[in-house]
């Protein structure tokens, strides 16, 4: 059903989203894992291949508009949509993964940022305050609320954590029968606009935030997104959804119980 132009989701559609999700954590999960100094991106995308293939899923993002991969890899000033190729990791890089699947018609799509070797405190910090950007968005979210109650607790984290850059010029999403959808989720505004976050709902919130100026160009290769002053990114994103009691994290494997325990926000999923 459609509201507005937003897909609202049955509770059996939710489900399925839940199993895509799945698909996307474990995926990401086992990247994590095996990511290593020496491997490139392509490497690890067909790692990724493998296993969205083994559990039964299949690829959003493998020919999306002419991409080339099942996932993004963005390293070091690469913001996100880097292609997997023959880019070969070295230690003290960080890369940004970016991963979706479908499951009956219904998609999952999250990202993390992952640090080969041993890297800058700078940058550590740069990766915490990301992760916790996109959490703490989560955790802004309430049935009745709006969509920029996200977009600004996720601002108003970065903001309070010291001088970075919050890119503007991409967005979460909404997402369901297609991996975007509306509404869009800036990463900042003011609370209180936007339209209603209701049960049905699923929003991928995505942060990308750099360590200099927020500005970013797109390469030859009309999908790389990089900061303009050449300066490191970070990108984390999760599909969520809302239920009577609370969030629920669609692509985290726990569902998000964890941490938004830390945060004190009440767990919606099952």
């Amino acid at each position: 059903m459609f509201e507005r132009g937003i897909e609202i989701k049955t509770p059996a559609q939710i489900e399925s989203m839940r199993a895509a999700g799945l698909v996307v954590g474990s995926a990401l999960a086992l990247l994590r894992s095996v990511v290593a100094s020496g491997m490139t991106t392509a490497e690890l995308d067909t790692i990724a291949h493998d296993h969205i293939r083994s559990q039964g899923a299949t690829s959003n993002f493998l020919g999306y508009h002419g991409f080339t991969g099942v996932i993004c890899t963005s390293v070091n000033d690469q913001v996100v949509h880097g292609i997997p190729g023959t880019r070969v990791l070295r230690d003290g890089d960080i890369i940004s993964i970016d991963c979706g699947a479908i499951v009956d018609g219904w998609h999952g799509d999250a990202a993390t940022t992952v640090a080969i070797g041993e890297v800058p405190d700078e940058v550590t910090a740069l990766m915490r305050v990301t992760e916790d950007a996109l959490w703490r968005g989560i955790a802004a979210a309430r049935l009745g609320g709006r969509v920029s109650d996200i977009s600004h607790a996720v601002e108003a984290t970065v903001d309070a954590a010291g001088d970075y850059g919050i890119v503007e010029g991409y967005t979460g999403h909404g997402i369901g029968s297609a991996m975007h959808q509306p509404p869009n989720v800036p990463n900042y505004g003011r609370p209180g606009r936007g339209p209603k976050l209701v049960k049905g709902l699923a929003l991928a919130v995505e942060p990308m935030v750099t360590l200099g100026s927020p500005e970013t160009r797109t390469l030859a290769d009309d999908w790389t997104v990089v900061t303009t002053d050449r300066s490191w990114a970070a990108h984390y994103e999760h599909t969520f959804t809302l239920t009577d009691t609370g969030a629920w994290v669609l692509t985290e494997l726990d569902g998000g119980k964890a941490r938004l325990a830390e945060l004190g926000v009440p767990y919606g999923g099952h």
